[in-house]
């Protein structure tokens, strides 16, 4: 069940391919190298629409129908 939608899950691709894009590409690779890392969460989150985090507290950005 999706608990990403919307604007939300707009924002986590967005902001999770730049943070991986950021890591890999320019002469700061290495000081940027966890951020990538930490970039894959958002990205993943916001690809499938599903957030371990907001399952665990019951939040989600979806409308409910």
């Amino acid at each position: 069940m999706a608990n990403v939608c919307g604007i939300d899950r707009i924002v986590r691709i967005v902001a999770g391919a730049a943070l991986v894009t950021l890591s890999l590409v320019g002469p700061w690779t290495e000081q940027l190298a966890p951020w990538g890392f930490i970039g894959i969460v958002p990205l993943l989150t916001g690809a499938i629409g599903w957030c371990p985090a907001y399952s665990l507290f019951g939040f989600g950005s979806c409308s409910s129908r």
